[in-house]
Formats: C-alpha cells, sequence, structure tokens
C-alpha cells in the first residue's frame, strides 16, 4: 500500500506499522492522510563517521510532495490539527519542501541534514522505528523530540529489548517545544 513508485533502495519501513485497516478506522475518525514520496538511497544507512556532525556529506534524495498534501497540511494547520509524519523519510520530504518558508508542492533533490538546533517548519509529531547510533536517522529524532528525551527514551529501549533498525518497534514522538 506504500512505496507505490520506484526509485528507493529501502522500504518506509515507519509505515509498516499500517494496514489498510488500520487507515481506514484513522479516515473514520475525520484524520486526514496525505502522501509524499521521498527515494530512500542506501546513503541513508549510512553511519556518520566525521567527528564534527558539520563534516559529515548528507546524501542526496528525490522527493516530491504533490499539492493535494500541501493543502491537506494547509486544512489540518488552520483548524489547529496537528501534522504527522509517519517516517522519518517522509519528514525530511517536508521539511525540503518548506526550506524556503512555507510548504510548497513539487519535486527536487534534498540532502537536508537535520541534527539539533534545527527548526522544524511542518511536523508536529513523528511517527518512527528505533534507528540505529551513529546514524542520521538519530540525529534527526534527537533534533525533532529533544536529546535528553529521546537518549532517555533509547535507554529504556534497550533495557527492554526493543527491536531496532527498520523492521523494529517504533515510538510517537511529540514535537519539543523550544
Amino acid at each position: 500500500m506504500f512505496a507505490r513508485k520506484q526509485g528507493a533502495v529501502a522500504a518506509p519501513t515507519a509505515g509498516l506499522h499500517f494496514d489498510e485497516a488500520m487507515l481506514q478506522a484513522l479516515r473514520d475518525k475525520d484524520v486526514g492522510i496525505a502522501y509524499v514520496t521521498l527515494h530512500v538511497g542506501a546513503g541513508t544507512f549510512q553511519p556518520v563517521r566525521a567527528e564534527n556532525i558539520k563534516d559529515h556529506i548528507m546524501h542526496s534524495e528525490r522527493y516530491t510532495v504533490p499539492q493535494a498534501t500541501v493543502d491537506a497540511i494547509a486544512r489540518a494547520q488552520a483548524s489547529g490539527g496537528r501534522v504527522v509524519s509517519v517516517g522519518t523519510t517522509s519528514l525530511r520530504a517536508l521539511e525540503s519542501a518548506a526550506a524556503g518558508g512555507a510548504l510548497q508542492a513539487g519535486s527536487g533533490e534534498t540532502d537536508i541534514f537535520i541534527t539539533p538546533g534545527y527548526r522544524f517548519k511542518v511536523v508536529d509529531v513523528l511517527l518512527t522505528n528505533f534507528h540505529l547510533p551513529r546514524s542520521t536517522l538519530l540525529m534527526l529524532v534527537c533534533a525533532f523530540g529533544g536529546t535528553e528525551r529521546m537518549f532517555a527514551a533509547y535507554r529504556h529501549a534497550v533495557a527492554q529489548e526493543y527491536r531496532f533498525f527498520s523492521y523494529g518497534d517504533a515510538m510517537l514522538i511529540e514535537k519539543e517545544q523550544k
């Protein structure tokens, strides 16, 4: 039901926690559902090897944010709703499409590297899997949820033997208020 367009090297694994019945249950509760495309590259899975994260060169990936998605997000925000990203790839696509300030429909290449200190423009809540140490994805969730809070969640996950990486357990993170 996801990954309908060819181009990614990996499945959109946060979306694997959903099936059509769950999506219908969300629609029945008037939850809006909109889609983006980000063609995940192999670089997503490479650990950061630079001593200083500012020296890390982020890989580039192609994304598309349809006008229907921009409109759905605008409606949600105008009505006081929250924007929930299912997966770090969806979040990266949305934040890339809002790099100029306002969310814009379209396609492009992104090498956005989201690290602590980043100011999120679109997403309020993130559903994601547990990511590996030294990964850009772990840095993204720390930027989103706050480093201390995320490290506490990860310590709990390790102690409770949660499953990590692409087909592991998931967490729902509210954006840290700054």
